[in-house]
């Protein structure tokens, strides 16, 4: 399952759920200023930086900030049959 690392108040976030969603990709969303551990754990993936969103695709992280639908198309591609 796919898992995005956000926060509330981020536009990337938004837009990146919004590519999400228009192609019907499911994913788990995980707030990192609410969820435990979630801070750190993005941090340890975009050398230091709390980098949103961040993806977790089976091991995979990598982020999407600032948000680029060819380039997150492209990390999700290989998993998921993108275009």
């Amino acid at each position: 399952m796919l898992k995005m690392y956000t926060t509330a108040w981020c536009p990337d976030c938004r837009r990146a759920k919004r590519f999400l969603a228009e192609r019907q990709i499911a994913f788990q969303e995980v707030n990192i200023e609410e969820t435990p551990g979630a801070d750190t754990l993005v941090r340890e993936h975009n050398q230091g930086k709390a980098r949103v969103p961040t993806f977790d695709l089976d091991g995979r992280y990598f982020s999407s900030s600032p948000f680029d639908p060819v380039q997150l198309a492209r990390d999700l591609q290989a998993e998921l049959k993108l275009i």
